[in-house]
């Protein structure tokens, strides 16, 4: 079988196919953006029907069911045709996240899933980097707007951010994790109680509906998990209702 480079962060794959395969009802999934085919590949020998979708055909594995689809743009399947769409490491390059996860809450059916990789900014360290240089980790220089690519991290994903979409798109995140934490990362840890004393401040003072008091008490649940603290990669697995 021919070697095709994840193109990813490390072990990113690992963790979205073991969120995916952990649901036996996920038998039609979307990959997409498939690249070349490296996550595809992995799942053709599953008993999966998988199926792949990018802008253009880059794909070094035979796939009978790719098909080409802007992500910014109306998707070309038809309502409710998979069981889970797998989206890694592409919302953050789209022009319209909002329009793509009302694309995939469209063509997934009632209780398929979800699951998102991103960069995650929500770590103590892309923050960190943020404040001394208003770039995230991920996102280190300002972007070559004479030479505009779809490679470009033109929306880097926040957590809130993220669930606010997924959330108001029929979906409902179930679990966030993250690939891995790198050793240099556990050096923010001391800022913890610090961060955690000002969010929780602000929110309180902030917020008076008592309806969302409640669901920013489950935002910061997770804002403050080991995987959005200190993880490389933020990755949501969400329900559609």
């Amino acid at each position: 079988m021919k070697h095709i480079p994840e193109n990813t962060s490390k072990n990113t794959h690992n963790v979205v196919a073991e969120l995916l395969l952990a649901n036996p009802g996920h038998k039609r999934v979307l990959d997409i953006p498939s690249g070349a085919g490296s996550f595809t590949q992995r799942l053709l020998s599953k008993k999966i029907e998988i199926h792949s979708g990018d802008i253009d055909n880059f794909m070094e594995v035979e796939n009978p069911n790719f098909r080409q689809g802007n992500m910014n743009e109306r998707l070309p399947y038809e309502d409710g045709f998979f069981d889970a769409v797998v989206c890694i490491d592409g919302i953050e390059h789209l022009e319209r996240p909002f329009d793509f996860i009302q694309e995939c809450s469209r063509i997934t059916r009632k209780e398929g899933s979800i699951i998102i990789s991103t960069p995650n900014i929500n770590s103590l360290r892309s923050r960190w980097r943020w404040l001394w240089t208003s770039h995230h980790n991920k996102c280190k220089v300002p972007l070559n707007e004479n030479h505009p690519t779809p490679l470009h991290h033109i929306n880097m994903m926040a957590y809130q951010r993220l669930r606010y979409i997924l959330h108001t798109r029929n979906f409902e995140i179930s679990e966030v994790t993250t690939n891995r934490v790198k050793a240099i990362s556990w050096l923010y840890f001391l800022f913890v109680p610090f961060a955690y004393v000002a969010t929780s401040f602000v929110y309180n003072k902030e917020e008076k509906d008592p309806v969302q008091r409640k669901v920013n008490q489950q935002i910061k649940k997770h804002l403050f998990s080991k995987a959005l603290l200190f993880g490389e990669t933020m990755i949501i697995k969400a329900v559609r209702k």
